[in-house]
């Protein structure tokens, strides 16, 4: 109990939490790394911590089956643990956003363990979704065990997946602004210090355990003059187009699939054998594709162009047939294709403009990963992490920009928040709006309820309720169903006669179709006050069955609506707000 009060109330007791979580999650995915490069080594016969993409497959069986059977086993293993639990698997931005923080680490497991057969098998998706998704799981575990406040629970499991992509990149800044605005929602002063000690700690861990070498190092700076940013400009609008292309790409075949007249379980093996096929003729589409290195770049503009629509069709089979897995590595590789064979064409048509390759290829990474991902500022931040090279970040940042823009403007979407639109998950980030679906009229209502039959007299009424005594009164049926609510001022005006007082109440009765529901949140709660105007509502348990549980004042939904929205702007600022909710 002390150690749960003392990490409650204390920051420093948070930052040392989130740097041991950092360091917990450098440790798993420096473990699962090498899981996957054992796993690929050993089913494709390749050597030990050679990249899939890049080896030279030997035996064309084991190409074309691997995905196959990894698919079958996938789609054999999905269907028996759905027996288990057939609930859907909340990611760290679907926690943050409306759960406050709250995932399941057997759940995140299961995600991980999907992911890595995936990947092991040479599905064309990358690891860093297992990553995160292991990260912010025990990192929402560890947290809720200790009871933490909603904000510091929220902040650990960004700390968690930004940990995570540290790890895996050796670039804790990306790491930490991945978090930031994917997982988090935005930066605050509140949540730098722990997610940055979770960062550092995680890349020191991993390091210290399997030394990983930049994905994308090219070995010597780059050189950005006049016309270069311009090209990063136009680089950036097309890249853009691309980014929604590809994610286009995965809804489609995802759809396809769904048309086949084939068990949900098959459609993995189906798909893992199309990209065996498609595998056959382009190797280097297996595996995630962490970047397109030199030896890619080299292979010339038909090469690069065909590997380029090969990967956007073998990233498209693999996950829209139920592989597990992200777009990260495989954005990146797409991205330096787009921008090296963006190169060779201007230098076809424009020769001797002076462009420099190694930024264009950067630059291409950057802006297709940004739109794909929807993380502009960790694009870059990558880029000048593994490139140390400030002129090239910012040519990179030219294109992000411009990237990002024309997704933002044209599709609305990154591939996280297009697949919640697709699951009709109402969220578009990470931002906390789980507070408004969790303060609902059950929780806002109070339960000493004044009722009246329909068929009472509105002499009845009056001695029931004298003067003063109640403000609303609610009319209901014989069988207890609602049926409107009664003005108390009217009842006690001094002008009505004694005939009047031999009035059923019933009669009275207005606002019949005005009234809440128990999972109403707060927004509808207020809406509803707004249309019907007046100054308390029934809560019933449902439209058909009208029986009245509670009543909800506007001057009460109010204050707690304004309440909460103290306390979030308190904690975007750092406070600790008064009447803060664990």
């Amino acid at each position: 109990m002390l150690t749960r009060r003392s990490l409650r109330d204390s920051v420093l007791g948070v930052l040392m939490l989130a740097g041991a979580i950092g360091a917990g999650v450098g440790l798993a995915v420096a473990m699962l790394h090498e899981t996957v490069v054992w796993t690929q080594s050993f089913v494709f016969s390749v050597a030990h911590g050679q990249d899939l993409g890049e080896a030279a497959l030997s035996d064309p069986w084991r190409t074309l089956l691997v995905p196959a059977v990894g698919g079958l086993l996938l789609g054999v293993m999905v269907k028996l643990v759905r027996r288990w639990r057939s609930n859907d698997i909340v990611d760290p931005v679907e926690a943050n956003a409306l759960y406050g923080g709250k995932m399941s680490l057997i759940d995140s497991l299961r995600l991980t363990l999907a992911t890595l057969l995936s990947n092991g098998s040479g599905a064309s998706v990358g690891m860093e979704a297992a990553y995160t998704q292991a990260g912010a799981g025990i990192a929402s575990t560890l947290g809720q065990k200790l009871h933490l406040r909603r904000a510091d629970l929220r902040t650990l499991v960004g700390c968690g997946a930004a940990a995570a992509i540290s790890a895996a990149y050796g670039a804790p800044l990306a790491g930490a602004f991945y978090a930031f605005e994917l997982v988090m929602g935005g930066y605050t002063i509140a949540t730098l210090a722990p997610i940055g000690a979770a960062s550092v700690a995680a890349v020191a861990v991993a390091h210290w355990l399997t030394d990983p070498s930049p994905a994308l190092f090219f070995g010597r700076p780059v050189a950005v003059e006049g016309w270069d940013y311009v090209a990063c400009g136009v680089l950036g609008f097309l890249a853009g187009w691309l980014s929604i292309l590809a994610m286009q790409a995965v809804t489609v075949a995802e759809r396809g699939f769904r048309a086949l007249p084939i068990p949900v379980w098959a459609r993995p093996a189906l798909g893992g054998l199309a990209l065996g096929a498609l595998a056959l003729a382009v190797p280097q589409v297996l595996g995630a594709g962490p970047g397109a290195d030199p030896s890619q770049l080299a292979r010339g503009l038909e090469a690069m162009a065909v590997l380029l629509v090969a990967k956007i069709v073998a990233s498209a089979l693999s996950l829209g047939s139920g592989f597990r897995g992200g777009l990260f590595s495989a954005s990146l590789l797409l991205g330096g294709l787009f921008g090296g064979l963006a190169y060779g064409v201007v230098e076809l048509l424009v020769p001797g403009l002076g462009l420099d390759r190694m930024l264009l290829v950067l630059a291409g990474m950057g802006a297709v990963a940004a739109g794909i991902i929807g993380a502009p500022v960790t694009m870059v931040l990558l880029v000048l992490e593994a490139t140390q090279d400030f002129w090239a970040a910012s040519g990179v940042l030219i294109g992000v920009v411009v990237s990002t823009t024309v997704v933002r403007q044209a599709f609305g979407y990154s591939f996280a928040t297009w697949r919640f639109h697709l699951r009709g998950v109402p969220i578009r980030g990470a931002y906390d709006v789980g507070w408004v679906s969790e303060l609902t009229a059950m929780r806002l209502m109070r339960g000493d309820v004044k009722t009246i039959l329909t068929t009472q007299t509105l002499d009845t009424l009056r001695r029931l309720h004298p003067l003063g005594a109640a403000k609303t009164v609610f009319a209901v049926e014989p069988d207890g169903s609602y049926a409107g609510i009664i003005d108390m001022g009217a009842v006690h005006d001094p002008s009505l006669g004694d005939e009047d007082a031999k009035t059923p109440v019933g009669e009275l009765a207005k606002h019949a179709d005005d009234f809440l529901r128990p999972g109403d949140d707060v927004r509808s709660v207020l809406q509803r006050f707004c249309s019907a105007e007046v100054e308390a509502l029934p809560v019933v348990t449902s439209p058909t069955d009208r029986r009245i549980v509670g009543y909800v004042t506007e001057a009460y939904a109010l204050r707690r609506y304004s309440q909460e929205l103290e306390r979030q702007r308190g904690e975007e600022l750092g406070e600790r707000s008064l009447y803060g909710r664990d």
